[in-house]
């Protein structure tokens, strides 16, 4: 017969259960006493440099040379962006669309091998990828690409952004007449943008295309290339998550109406996974801000660069500008503030790979659909 005794939880059993809580919540707080020990020591070193640096000297300067205190930030800042655009035109197309046939078209025995092919990839290590990009595709693609391909390959990308920037545009236009963007402001403001980036876009490609003389060593390009192969696994991975968690009853309705697999796919599923895909993108672009490997051995640079903006020279990305700093010595030796500039430096991936997320989850936030 059951009693009010024989129902309570053994003195030993509430003992465990105490401790196993216990011993879990130390394991969170170690892990939140440790991500905060290392935004302090980033933010304590970097404050000297910040206090102590002379700030005009730190744009339009000849470009880093930090042992000789010369911090042009522009001359690290531009070789990562260029690096990251070029890393996402590689992956995004090919992640996607290697996304999209795993989730609407590959059957189950080519998905058995062709997922697992795409994880081996994003398990090679990241310095043979680098030594990769360095004895080969700087050698065998970026060396052989002459002035007339690059300028054909500038165009058609500005005309994609042109097609992409016009939807947008008259996206927002049709809800600025419903009312459903009352606001004057945005609508200019985002046209704006929208026209600077692609005048921006424009300018720099014919700069480069005047200026073109590809290197046969080590350049920018190349290690873009490479930091994009390797990061193709995690936009097929995010991007195919979050169109098979897209119900099949949208598919189902889609094909009902008469459509064909390629209209459902691209516009009923990657409508529907929008927001699982901007964060694979994001978080893609995270990931190659922050690659070192590859950026230190095939960017075609030493601990210090001078300025370029263009994809075919020997340039320094904030990753290989710490490493190729810090690495052969024991203390980093140089003018007084050589030392803080890496914290610096890591500060600053730190904020940006942090103002990314932080977009990221506010975008997936607003657009995310629940099934």
């Amino acid at each position: 017969m059951l009693d009010v005794a024989s129902l309570q939880i053994a003195t030993s059993r509430r003992r465990r259960e105490v401790v196993t809580r216990y011993c879990l919540l130390a394991a969170a707080l170690a892990s939140v006493l440790v991500s905060a020990l290392i935004v302090w020591s980033l933010v304590s070193e970097a404050w000297t440099f910040i206090v102590g640096v002379a700030w005009e000297h730190t744009w339009g300067e000849s470009g880093w040379f930090p042992r000789r205190g010369l911090y042009d930030i522009p001359t690290i800042i531009v070789p990562t962006a260029i690096v990251t655009l070029i890393a996402m035109l590689v992956a995004g197309p090919l992640g996607l669309g290697a996304a999209v046939y795993l989730s609407e078209y590959a059957n189950r025995r080519v998905r058995s091998w062709l997922k697992p092919v795409l994880e081996i990839l994003a398990g090679i290590p990241s310095v043979v990828l680098g030594f990769f990009a360095l004895t080969w595709i700087a050698p065998n693609l970026v060396a052989r690409v002459g002035k007339t391909t690059f300028l054909a390959l500038g165009i058609a990308v500005l005309i994609a952004y042109a097609v992409i920037a016009a939807r947008m545009i008259r996206i927002k236009f049709h809800q600025y007449k419903a009312n459903e963007d009352s606001a004057l402001i945005g609508l200019v403001a985002s046209v704006a943008v929208l026209v600077v980036v692609f005048l921006l876009g424009a300018l720099w490609t014919l700069n480069v295309w005047a200026d073109f003389a590809p290197a046969r060593a080590g350049s920018i390009a190349a290690a873009g290339i490479g930091v994009g192969i390797l990061t193709i696994p995690l936009v097929a991975s995010v991007s195919e998550d979050a169109m098979a968690a897209v119900p099949n009853s949208l598919r189902e309705a889609s094909a009902g109406l008469g459509a064909r697999k390629m209209a459902t796919a691209t516009k009923v599923v990657l409508p529907a996974a929008i927001s699982g895909i901007v964060a694979a993108f994001i978080v893609a672009t995270s990931r190659a801000i922050g690659e070192t490997m590859v950026v230190f051995l095939a960017g075609g640079a030493a601990d210090a660069s001078q300025f370029t903006d263009s994809p075919f020279d020997g340039g320094l990305t904030m990753t290989a500008a710490m490493a190729s700093l810090a690495s052969g010595t024991d203390s980093v030796v140089g003018e007084g503030l050589t030392f803080q500039s890496l914290y610096f430096v890591g500060l600053l991936l730190f904020v940006i790979t942090l103002g990314l997320n932080v977009v990221a989850a506010r975008f997936v936030a607003r657009v995310r659909q629940a099934y």
